[in-house]
């Protein structure tokens, strides 16, 4: 939303910044790809996922966090499915859009913070939110994580039953740069994200916020007031790389990451 009211007021280009926005239902894995193939300059990306892609090669770095306050993933089962609870989709096929995408991610963390063996989770590859109801229809995936309010209509019309949330342990989104980015338009850039900030700051104190959020996302009000309650942006550039380490860590411990590359995966502004 920051973004959208940003552009919409015509803001950047005043500053000398031609910047636009395009959506990626594909989610974070769909954005590395774009981003390695130089379709897109900059991304907003699951922490882990953005680690996992710098670790994994692709020529971008994290120059900042997007928001404070962790992603809240809901657990979501087919309206009429026989899973009633967590412990019983132990062994369960889950629904993902992609390898490396944040649905893919946070089924591992889940079954590690539950204790389960991570080697044992099955997966099907959907693409999309609508991948995945299409997959849920058909019959070929039994579980999917995905953010809670952006699924709450699913949940609503019947189409999804929510059996539980995990809260990502560290921050939900990181802003990614391209290395060709970082090299030839770094001062661009640092203006942008200086103007989106001040920008998100200003929308979370908007009485009408919640409004705006519901009217564009298709949810009920009290499900934007709820979420907005829990949202917290970023107010700088900058991150934390002990919180990049940590994700690296357990990308090496459930295996995605062949080794820790402490500390690479980051540019200044």
């Amino acid at each position: 939303m920051p973004w959208h009211r940003l552009t919409a007021a015509g803001a950047l280009p005043a500053k000398g910044v031609d910047a636009t926005w395009q959506d990626y239902p594909g989610g974070t894995g769909a954005m590395i790809s774009a981003l390695e193939d130089e379709a897109i300059d900059v991304a907003l990306l699951l922490t882990e996922g953005a680690v996992l892609g710098v670790g994994k090669g692709v020529r971008f770095r994290i120059v900042s966090l997007y928001t404070e306050s962790p992603l809240i993933w809901g657990i979501h089962v087919p309206a009429d499915s026989r899973f009633e609870t967590i412990e019983a989709i132990r062994g369960a096929r889950y629904a993902i859009s992609r390898y490396g995408s944040g649905s893919h991610l946070m089924s591992y963390a889940h079954a590690r913070a539950l204790g389960w063996p991570a080697q044992t989770l099955r997966f099907e590859v959907v693409g999309t939110l609508d991948g995945a109801v299409n997959a849920f229809a058909a019959g070929r995936a039994d579980v999917f994580l995905w953010e809670k309010f952006m699924t709450k209509p699913l949940v609503d019309s019947g189409r999804f039953r929510r059996i539980g949330e995990f809260a990502a342990p560290w921050p939900a989104f990181v802003v990614a740069a391209s290395e060709r980015v970082l090299a030839d338009r770094r001062p661009e850039l640092a203006l942008v994200l200086r103007k989106v900030f001040d920008e998100a700051a200003a929308f979370q104190a908007d009485p009408k916020a919640p409004d705006a959020i519901a009217a564009r996302f298709g949810l009920d009000r009290a499900d934007a007031v709820e979420w907005l309650a829990e949202t917290r942006w970023a107010r700088r550039i900058g991150v934390d790389t002990a919180v990049l380490d940590e994700v690296a860590g357990v990308l090496h411990e459930l295996g995605l990451l062949a080794q820790r590359q402490d500390r690479i995966y980051t540019a200044a502004l």
